[in-house]
């Protein structure tokens, strides 16, 4: 309830400052409470424990579905143990933390791993602030994708943790398609999103990113005008602002996440400007 303190605010605000304008004035201070309060606040999961920061939980969530999408393909390879460990290193996680990230990634494993019930107390947790829930998708989303395909099962549990997060299907394929498409500036090679029984099939390419990727990643289409896609690209760049991230809820750790998304989305920006010749 992040409401309270703007309607406490408000009330005094009008009552004590003097009308319509007074309750304005409260109505500020009470949203920087609301803030305040939760960002300090405490959160609880009945996987995880009680009394955590929304950052441990969000780092501990992340950690146990990309265990439980690692098992989804029958067994988790050393690659899948690899890519958790690359996280947690680009993370800089201490001692503690990469025990909890073990512990969780070891919990996600599971064959009765409660996907449904985790993602539903993480999505409470998070105040249902869309940003952080889309970048929590994303960070799956790639991680799925580092082997280069994408089969049913785990594009069934990726669109179980979109759907419950409040996504349609729609926004998820839209996504999807953003998200591999991104690869492309982070890696340099090219994927190829096909359907070839049930799989994304990844082919490899010197040439780098094209053209066509760059306006995936927005999100827009080739036919769109200049201030549309400078529109989508605003509103991309504001939704990745680490720094906005990390005060709802985004483990400082992966801020470093966030600044190479930043990255992606500026890169797919510049090669659309470069080759329409925009300013």
């Amino acid at each position: 309830m992040q409401f309270v303190g703007k309607i406490l605010g408000f009330i005094l605000g009008y009552k004590f400052f003097g009308g319509f304008f007074g309750g304005l004035l409260g109505l500020i201070i009470g949203h920087w409470g609301d803030k305040k309060l939760y960002e300090l606040g405490s959160v609880s999961s009945s996987i995880f424990g009680k009394g955590l920061t929304r950052q441990s939980l969000f780092m501990q969530t992340t950690f146990a579905v990309l265990g439980h999408i690692s098992k989804a393909k029958g067994r988790v390879t050393e690659d899948d143990i690899q890519l958790a460990r690359n996280l947690m290193a680009s993370m800089k996680l201490d001692a503690n933390q990469q025990q909890l990230a073990q512990k969780a990634f070891t919990l996600g494993k599971d064959t009765e791993f409660p996907l449904r019930k985790v993602i539903q107390e993480f999505r409470e947790a998070c105040g249902q602030r869309n940003d952080l829930l889309r970048f929590f998708v994303e960070v799956q989303m790639q991680a799925a994708l580092q082997d280069g395909s994408l089969d049913q099962k785990e594009q069934k549990i990726l669109f179980t943790i979109a759907e419950i997060l409040g996504m349609s299907r729609i926004q998820f394929e839209q996504m999807l398609a953003m998200v591999a498409a991104a690869q492309q500036f982070r890696s340099g090679y090219y994927q190829q999103r096909a359907y070839q029984q049930g799989h994304y099939q990844q082919s490899q390419s010197s040439n780098g990113p094209t053209l066509e990727d760059a306006y995936k990643v927005l999100g827009v289409a080739a036919s769109d005008e200049q201030n549309t896609v400078k529109r989508a690209y605003r509103k991309l760049m504001n939704e990745h602002h680490p720094d906005k991230l990390v005060a709802k809820g985004l483990p400082p750790e992966m801020m470093e996440v966030a600044k190479e998304k930043a990255q992606q989305i500026q890169a797919a920006y510049d090669l659309i400007c470069k080759t329409k010749g925009w300013k």
